[in-house]
Formats: structure tokens, sequence, C-alpha cells
């Protein structure tokens, strides 16, 4: 058996392990065989035959005493630290257990051996906490990477404790540095200078703190660079290129655009994928499962190491720029699919790369590139809100509109008004969204594209029709549209403006006017099967009148369609408003319990969100929960709600068993 990682990542120690938990199965013996410091395959014998204690006679090879020696007896080789024999090394290993029935080995090494009869145990890091959602200090202190640091900080601090203050930050530690066990030791030494929250300071900037291990342990892992160092010097001068280079990619990379950034072959000196494989097997990358194709991580204390060969090869920006540019492409050739039947799995594929759309964003502002600053904005901001980002969005399209140069790029600017516009809308920000869209549409008169400015127009109209500021204006504003759309042929425009003018009747509840463009809107939705997003939206107005209406049976099923629909995709800021509509329901039909611990729960990922829409909505449609809630039992209601995961909420909303209902 093969145990594979990095360096640092306890190989040695769990092979001592499994060796002393085997002990008993191994009657003549199991010998530890240290490699680290032999380079020449020839004396990979040698070394074992000193570790069993055999004296090597005169003229007598090395490799022969020690076969005749293991002849009939029932062994375990524990061999440390294989790397630097590969490849030549690895006959000389399956040689030995061809030739020796009994005897078996167990190898660490940062990659595989690739004999016959191997078997791979990819040893993964320590367990970490999601530093986002701690738990109790008794189950931090479960998690493998805590216990760890917890283990060696009192072997350097005697007094040392978790507290309620410092949890955080030593939760930030084990995820900086990937819950490698080397990096936690060498961490946790420094307990005597730092607190927690001092030293997590530092490692957020860099992990060179991490050195001055233990004195007994090897040279090459007294500090974490020198464990890192070990395997790159093992490379060849392509594979050390492709290393350095795959640095730029943020939490990991699928194969396509590791390829785009990292390539060509012809400049590399070795293909991509192959060299992308193979610095996988060498324990320097690490294969991660994905929805469609294969995904590779380098984890950060790996990363940190590779953007600095990266730096001093003088190719940064130069590769920089091509990752910037693969997921300007990525965001854009998600941008139409975020609506339709398959919006999840490109939301999920966005969701995985968010990272690495960070970066790219951060490399465009930094290099004062703000054409490709205001693309990956309109491209993006749908995700943003959809998966509940609408903060950072905001700050980040903004930011990007501040630049003085982004004056000088019309069109470009006018799709980043727009998404600045919807940034600000789903915040509940009406007046802003306002501004931002009436620039947008001056903007688009002044293009003079027929499609450009429907859409314009279109979101123009929103923001005076939600807040009531201007029902009229709003309602010439999509009338406009409405006609540009009709003369486009385009069916989908038609329909999103008819969903627009219901909107419209229904703010001046003249529900006679509004149900018949609803009505029609949803059966072409439906019909056409492209356009969930809008499907749901339609849904939602049309719950809202049956809801005042009594009409119970039709708010239910409409509620529970949209509610379906933006739950599939897990677009947070769809699901909260169909929470409210779920609540709205269940005190239609008399579940005061029910309606508040959904109106709870939306409450309570509407503000994690950000998603102050919904508040907005409410206010105009007069749901007030938090004002209705008079008794001990509804505020225990109301409160279970708050507690709910989306997830957990969805299915309470979604379910009809009054069991599932008492015991949410």
């Amino acid at each position: 058996m093969t145990l594979t990682g990095p360096g640092g990542i306890g190989k040695t120690r769990l092979s001592l392990q499994v060796a002393a938990d085997l002990v008993q199965s191994f009657p003549d013996g199991v010998f530890f065989v240290p490699l680290s410091a032999v380079t020449d395959t020839n004396l990979i014998a040698s070394a074992i035959a000193q570790s069993i204690g055999l004296a090597i006679a005169g003229n007598d090879r090395p490799l022969d005493t020690v076969l005749g020696h293991l002849r009939g007896k029932r062994v375990l080789l524990v061999l440390d630290n294989f790397e630097q024999l590969m490849p030549d090394g690895a006959p000389v290993v399956s040689g030995i257990l061809r030739q020796s029935a009994d005897v078996k080995a167990i190898v660490s090494s940062r990659a595989v051996l690739r004999v016959y009869g191997e078997q791979e145990f990819a040893v993964q890091p320590l367990r970490v906490p999601d530093v986002k959602a701690l738990p109790s200090l008794e189950a931090l202190s479960q998690y493998e990477a805590v216990k760890l640091f917890i283990e060696r900080a009192l072997a350097a601090k005697s007094d040392f404790q978790v507290t309620n203050e410092n949890a955080p930050a030593l939760a930030g530690i084990c995820e900086r540095v990937d819950g490698l066990p080397l990096a936690l030791e060498l961490a946790a030494a420094r307990i005597k200078l730092f607190s927690p929250q001092a030293l997590l300071a530092r490692l957020e900037t860099s992990l060179s703190l991490l050195a001055g291990g233990s004195r007994d342990l090897p040279g090459r892992q007294q500090t974490l660079q020198g464990a890192i160092a070990w395997s790159y010097d093992l490379l060849d001068e392509p594979q050390k290129r492709l290393f350095a280079r795959f640095s730029v990619f943020a939490r990991g990379a699928n194969l396509e655009q590791a390829e785009e950034v990292c390539g060509p072959a012809s400049e590399l000196g070795v293909d991509v994928l192959s060299g992308l494989d193979e610095l996988a097997d060498q324990s320097l990358l690490r294969r991660m499962p994905d929805f469609d194709e294969p995904r590779l991580l380098m984890l950060q204390v790996m990363r940190e190491f590779a953007a600095e060969r990266l730096e001093a090869s003088g190719g940064a920006a130069a590769i920089r720029d091509r990752h910037a540019a693969a997921y300007q492409a990525l965001a854009e050739a998600a941008e139409p699919h975020v609506f339709g039947t398959d919006r999840k799995q490109w939301l999920d594929r966005l969701e995985m790369d968010h990272d690495n759309f960070r970066a790219a964003f951060d490399w465009a502002q930094s290099r004062g590139n703000d054409v490709r600053a205001l693309y990956l904005g309109a491209a993006f901001w749908r995700f943003w809100q959809m998966r509940g980002h609408l903060r950072e969005g905001r700050a980040r399209i903004e930011a990007i509109l501040a630049s003085p140069a982004a004056q000088n790029h019309p069109a470009e600017r006018a799709r980043a008004l727009e998404a600045a516009g919807g940034v600000a809308y789903w915040q509940g920000e009406l007046r802003d969204a306002q501004a931002f869209y009436d620039e947008c549409l001056e903007l688009a008169r002044a293009a003079g594209d027929k499609k450009i400015l429907a859409n314009a127009l279109y979101n123009a109209s929103f923001p005076r029709m939600v807040d009531k500021s201007d029902l009229d204006g709003g309602l010439v504003l999509v009338e406009e549209s409405l006609a540009l759309y009709r003369d486009l042929g385009d069916d989908l425009g038609v329909t999103r403006c008819l969903w627009t003018i219901g909107n419209h009747w229904h703010q001046l509840r003249r529900e006679d006017l509004a149900i018949p463009p609803l009505d029609e809107t949803i059966e072409v939705f439906r019909r056409l099967g492209s356009d969930k997003f809008n499907l749901g939206w339609a849904l939602h107005t049309r719950a809202i009148i049956a809801i005042g209406q009594g009409e119970v049976a039709l708010a239910e099923a409409l509620t529970r369609e949209g509610l379906e629909i933006f739950a599939q995709a897990v677009d947070v800021t769809g699901i909260v408003i169909f929470l409210d509509d779920s609540a709205s329901v269940a005190e239609l039909k008399g579940d005061v319990a029910r309606a508040l611990r959904l109106g709870g729960a939306a409450a309570a990922h509407q503000q994690r969100a950000g998603a102050a829409l919904a508040a907005v909505i409410n206010i105009t449609e007069e749901r007030v929960w938090q004002e209705s809630i008079s008794t001990p039992e509804q505020r225990r209601a109301w409160m279970e709600g708050q507690a709910m995961s989306v997830e957990q909420a969805v299915a309470y909303a979604l379910s009809s068993d009054p069991a599932v209902h008492a015991s949410a």
C-alpha cells in the first residue's frame, strides 16, 4: 500500500500508526525504513538491511542478503519518503515483494509507485471547521485539525485554553493552513509568542512564520517552505513552470480553464493536461470531484509557494491576464443559462469558482483594465443576486463604475449600470436602482439599438412601480418596451412586459386588470419552458392576488410551484420571497404558528443575503409578521423559523405533513 500526499500531511505518522495496529499480524517483524536521505536506488536494499539489522558480508549484494533473509518470513516493511527514488526505485520494491510472498510494504510517498498490485491511499488534510458557521467550543475541539493544534499548543504553552474569544481565530488558523498537520504543529509552536488572533493575522499575510519545527525532524520538515521545496525540487523545468502558473487559480480550476491559462504546450514545454496529471500524482495538486468534469485544487500553502515562483519568473502579469480573460469568458457563457432549466448547474459552476472571479475582478481593477472589469460586473451580477452575495456585488460594481476611465466605454458602462441597478433593486434600495437604471436608459437611447433600449426601458420601469413613486411613468416605459419587443418578434421580452403590466395593475389593486396579463404570462412561460426565473416571479405576483382574494387552493398551488422553481436552483433571493408567500398562505388557512415560523425563516435569510427587496414587498403587501406576535408560543414559533437553514425552511414550507409542521 502506498500512502500519498503532499509534504506535511502526515503520511509518516499514519504509516507508523497502521504498522503499530498490524504488528500482531507480522510475527517476524515490522521494520521502519527511513529513505529521505537516500537518493540512489542501488542503496534501497542497503537501507532495508540496516533497518532489519542485517550485516552485508564481503562481496554479497545487499539485495541478495535482504531477499535471503525475508524468504519464508511474514514481515512488514514501512518505507518512508520514497518519492525522490522514483521512478527507478519502484521496480526494486516490487521485486522484493514478488520474491517474498509473505512480505508486505507500506510506502509513504508524494507520488504513486505505479507497480502491479499497488493500492494507493491518498492521505487527506485533517478536518477543519467552517469558519462561517462555528460550532460550540465542545464540538469545535472534536475537529481533527483543532484537536492537533490544541495538543501541540499545550505542549508549547501549558496554560493555553480555547475560549469564545479565540475560537474563531483558531478555526481560521486551521483553515488557513488547509488542515496540514505539519503546518498546524509549526503554527501551534508560535502560541508562546502570539495569541491565536495575532497568529491568524500574521498568517493571513504570509506563511513564512511557519518555521522552527522540532529539532528531531528532518531539515526539510523544519519549515513548511522546506517541506514543499523538497517536492518542487524533484520536478523538471516544464513541470515547475506549470506548478507556478497554476497558482493563479483560487480554490482550484476545471481542466478547460487550467489548459487555457497555463498553456500552450509549446510555451510551457509539456502538455498541460499530462503535466497537471503528473503534478497530481506528485501530490502537488489534489483531484477534486466535480459535477461534469475533473477539477484540480492547489492547497493554499502550496499556492503561496508556487505564486512566489511565478513572480520570480517574470511572467506573472501575463498569466494573471489570461486568468482574468478565462473567467470573463466563463461568466459570459453562463449569463444566458441562469434563467433556464439548467440554471442550477450553471449557478453551482459559478459558485465553485467564486474565488477565481474575485481574483479576476481584483486583477482587472489593479491593472486599470476597465473594459474587462465592466464586462465581469455585467456578466456576473445575476449570480451575486441569486446566490445571496448582494453586498459584495454592489461594492464591486460601484467601484468599477467610479473609475474615471469607465466613462470612456459607454456600451460596457451601460451593461454595468444595468447590473448595478439590479443589485440595488434586490437590496431594496429602489432610489439607487432608479438612478442606475435611468443612466443606463440614457446610454441605451443614444446607442440606437432596439433590443438594448427595450431591455433598458423594462428595467427602468420597475423601481417606479414597486415603490409606487411613479406608477404612471413606469407604465409608459414598459409599454414603450413592449412595443419594441413586438417589433423585434421577441416572445420572451413581450411576456416579461405583460407580467410587468400585471404588476402595475396589482399595485393599484385593480386585480380585474392584473389577472389577465399575469395568467397569460404564466401560460407562455410554462409553455416555452426556457425562462424558469421569470415564470417564478409571475407565479409570485399571481399568488399574492390569490391570497388577497382568499383563494386558498390556488394560492397554495402557485406558491408551491414558485418555491420549487427557486429552491431547485438554490436561488436565495427568490426563496425568501416565496417563504413569505408561504407564510401568507398559512395565515390564510388559520395556522398562525406555521406562518410565524415561515416568516421568521424568511426574515433571517433576507438579512443574511442582504435581500431587502423582500422587506419592501412585505410593506407594500402589508405583511408584518413580527407585529402580530403577542404570546410566548408565537415568539417561540418565530425564533424556530429564524433558526432554520434555507434547506430546512424550504422543506418545511413544501411539507403538508402536520407532524413536520409541529416538529420543525
